[in-house]
């Protein structure tokens, strides 16, 4: 009985000691070779964002998910020893990037400091240069007609309208000339003048036809002498300037001097040698084609004279009286203020022969 007990005590020794050195001789549990990243998502006033979108970037290849409504996210099954990246993004708030970040064997990396800072505002100004605002000017004012008929094309409604390109002063004096209210206007002053039996071609159809040339011929050499060929080269507007505001007196002081003193294209005052020009060359053209007996210098003289009485009354029924009258002038596209830059003055709608 003794000698039983006592063999069954050293199995059992035995087996125990076996046990222990097949413990001892097992490798020891090697950790997983992934990883995770977790964090939460905040403003910069310490606020969960919710539903942020975070991206886990590695080499060419990155992970999406989206943070939850407190702002938290987990990435799992990270390659260790891989640096990756951590990119979050949200509406309206600036994406956060972490620095270059790499994992041990089954890491559990808690990534702080993730702040999204408000996105700042951007805007655009485009801003039109002050050709392709003339050009738009000069478009509305080829619109702009008297009772929607009567071409009154040579007055900007604008306070600092916009200079001129010697192109747009040519354009809108063809414009102008070839205008049928224009060409009706020439034969109706060639049916006056037939009337009054001036210039000296006597009565009749054939008379008329030169009285009418006679007109187109003085019509068209004022606006194309005057308003385009020395107003460009004078670097001169064309235009009449509607100053609307001020004293009855200060608006009827712009209105006659209009005639006399213009505005360049730099936008200083100056004498307005573009159309008293204009008045001298149609006196000096018409010297060579009225009859012999209404020719002379009192004929250039007197057709200086009217052309600026005329100018000088056109500019009080245009400060004072067409502006209710006109269409479509109160669209018209503003210039920038730039100091001496923008332009102003005078002229007006086409003018048929003294």
């Amino acid at each position: 009985m003794f000698h039983g007990i006592a063999r069954l005590v050293l199995v059992l020794i035995a087996s125990m000691w076996a046990a222990t050195l097949a413990v001892a001789q097992q490798p020891p549990p090697q950790a997983p070779d992934t990883s995770a990243i977790e964090g939460t998502v905040l403003d910069i006033t310490g606020g969960a964002v919710p539903r942020a979108t975070v991206v886990l970037q590695w080499a060419a290849e990155h992970r999406t998910t989206v943070a939850d409504d407190n702002g938290f996210f987990k990435f799992d099954g990270i390659q260790s020893g891989t640096p990756v990246r951590i990119v979050v993004s949200a509406s309206e708030l600036k994406s956060w990037t972490s620095g270059e970040i790499t994992l041990q064997p089954g890491q559990d990396f808690i990534l702080t400091g993730i702040k999204l800072a408000v996105a700042p505002v951007e805007t655009s100004v485009t801003a039109a240069s002050p050709e392709q605002v003339a050009a738009e000017q000069v478009e509305i004012a080829e619109q702009q007609r008297v009772f929607g008929v009567i071409p009154n094309f040579y007055v900007t409604y604008d306070k600092h309208p916009a200079p001129l390109t010697p192109k747009l002063k040519f354009k809108l004096a063809f414009r102008a000339l070839m205008d049928p209210v224009t060409i009706a206007g020439f034969g109706a002053n060639a049916g006056i003048y037939q009337a009054l039996n001036y210039p000296s071609y006597g009565q009749g159809a054939a008379a008329y036809g030169q009285r009418l040339g006679a007109t187109f011929a003085g019509g068209y050499a004022k606006i194309m002498f005057g308003d385009g060929v020395l107003a460009s080269l004078l670097h001169q507007d064309p235009r009449y300037v509607y100053q609307g505001t001020g004293t009855t007196k200060s608006r009827l002081k712009h209105a006659l001097g209009n005639a006399f003193i213009t505005r360049g294209d730099n936008g200083q005052r100056e004498i307005n040698w573009s159309d008293l020009g204009g008045d001298l060359a149609v006196g000096a053209l018409q010297n060579v084609y009225y009859p012999t007996q209404d020719r002379g210098p009192g004929l250039v003289l007197r057709g200086t004279l009217i052309g600026a009485g005329g100018r000088m009354a056109l500019g009080v029924v245009q400060e004072f009286v067409l502006p209710k009258w006109t269409s479509r002038h109160s669209s018209s596209p503003q210039a920038p203020e730039v100091s001496p830059g923008s332009t102003s003055p005078k002229n007006s709608p086409p003018k048929s022969e003294s």
